[in-house]
C-alpha cells in the first residue's frame, strides 16, 4: 500500500461502527466489497446506469460505483446485508421472492434498496410511482412486472403491520 494515499475511514455500516486505515481514492463500492467483504452490493455496469450497487448513505439512495468512499466518512451506510436476515427477511425481500421477482439476483440488492427508499418516502405508492421509484435499476430477467407486484405487496404488508406504515421499523 502507498503510505501517502492512506486514509482513515470512520463511519457506521449496517449499524456497526467501522474504523480502518485503507487506500484512498476509491469508490464506496470497492470499500464495501474489498475492505469490508460486504459482497451483497453488486457491480453491474460501473457507470451508474444499472442500479445494482445502490446503497443508502445517511438515508439517501446512492450509487456506490459513482460515490467516492471518502464521502462516507462520518456517515451511516446501509447495504443489503443490513436489511433483514436469512431467517427473517424484510417484507420487501420476502415479497420479491413470493412474486418471483428474483431470478439471477444481480439486480436484486439494488432493487431492494431502491424499494426501501421509495417506501420510506411514499408508503402507499401507485404502480406508476413504483415504476418511477425503481427506474434507475435495470433487470434483464424478470420484465419488471413481478418486481413491481412484489413492491406493491410489501407496501401493503408494511402498512398493515405498522400504524404509521414506515419502512425503517422493519430494517435491521
Amino acid at each position: 500500500m502507498d503510505e501517502n494515499n492512506l486514509i482513515k475511514m470512520e463511519l457506521t455500516v449496517n449499524g456497526e461502527a467501522v474504523s480502518m486505515i485503507v487506500k484512498g481514492g476509491r469508490r464506496l463500492l470497492d470499500f464495501l466489497r474489498d475492505d469490508l467483504h460486504l459482497t451483497g452490493t453488486k457491480e453491474g455496469c460501473g457507470e451508474g446506469e444499472c442500479g445494482s450497487c445502490t446503497v443508502h448513505l445517511d438515508g439517501q439512495s446512492v450509487l456506490a460505483c459513482l460515490t467516492p468512499m471518502e464521502r462516507a466518512i462520518g456517515c451511516s451506510v446501509l447495504t443489503i446485508e443490513g436489511v433483514g436476515s436469512p431467517t427473517n427477511l424484510h417484507p420487501v425481500q420476502a415479497a420479491l421472492l413470493d412474486e418471483g421477482g428474483v431470478q439471477c439476483g444481480m439486480c436484486t440488492p439494488g432493487m431492494v434498496m431502491s424499494a426501501l427508499d421509495l417506501l420510506e418516502r411514499n408508503p402507499d405508492p401507485t404502480i406508476e410511482e413504483i415504476i418511477e421509484g425503481i427506474s434507475g435499476n435495470l433487470c434483464r430477467c424478470t420484465g419488471y412486472k413481478k418486481i413491481i407486484y412484489g413492491i406493491q405487496q410489501a407496501a401493503q404488508e408494511l402498512q398493515a403491520a405498522s400504524p404509521a406504515g414506515t419502512v425503517k421499523e422493519s430494517v435491521e
